[in-house]
């Protein structure tokens, strides 16, 4: 079965395709299909978000099955700055990755409570055209710098250190991240719902 996946970050892609590995999947991404114009995002919710991406890749791809992801943090000390805005918070949506994650460090600077937590839902708009979310949290603390590289995209992943862990997101291995992520925890809701949907 073709999946579009209703991203052109390469970050959620990786992490996305890992959790699907396996499974008899096609996995294509808007540029696999030359849709160039991004989606709009003005929902005031993670899953209002996610829907938004997913009816629109789903509709200018001619009716692939999509699944979309909005996701965000939520730090406990910048209260209601971040969240659904996450990525267009700060330093802006155009900003490189190390722009973004600099302002983003340099601001946390005065914080003492470093709690955070990462939060993804993901919208999937099957064959028959149903929908369907899948969502996915996790607790953690940010901390004072960059522990690791991180992958094109995901920039907070090596300042985030998920509650039980000795290390940031981005230093774990991708098996290990996706167990515990927010994504990792959608997606794996997304696959046990293909596998009993197709029958694996």
């Amino acid at each position: 079965m073709k999946l579009l996946l209703g991203t052109n970050n390469k970050g959620k892609v990786v992490e996305i395709a890992e959790v699907l590995s396996g499974l008899e999947l096609d996995l294509v991404t808007p540029r696999h299909l030359n849709i160039e114009e991004p989606p709009k995002e003005s929902g005031m919710s993670f899953a209002q978000n996610a829907l938004q991406k997913a009816r629109y890749f789903y509709v200018h791809s001619g009716g692939i099955p999509t699944v979309a992801d909005d996701s965000g943090i939520i730090v406990e000390a910048l209260e209601n700055e971040l969240g659904l805005h996450t990525r267009r918070w700060g330093a802006g949506p155009t900003a490189s990755d190390e722009e973004w994650i600099a302002y983003f460090l340099k601001r946390m600077e005065k914080e003492s409570n470093k709690r955070a937590a990462f939060v993804c839902t993901l919208a999937h708009i099957d064959a028959r055209g149903q929908i369907h979310f899948f969502e996915g949290r996790c607790e953690g603390e940010i901390t004072p710098t960059l522990e690791a590289a991180y992958l094109p995209g995901l920039p907070i992943s090596a300042c985030f250190k998920p509650d039980g862990s000795s290390y940031v997101f981005s230093a774990l291995p991708i098996e290990q991240k996706n167990s515990t992520s927010h994504r990792g925890q959608a997606t794996r809701k997304l696959r046990q719902y293909l596998e009993k949907d197709t029958g694996e």
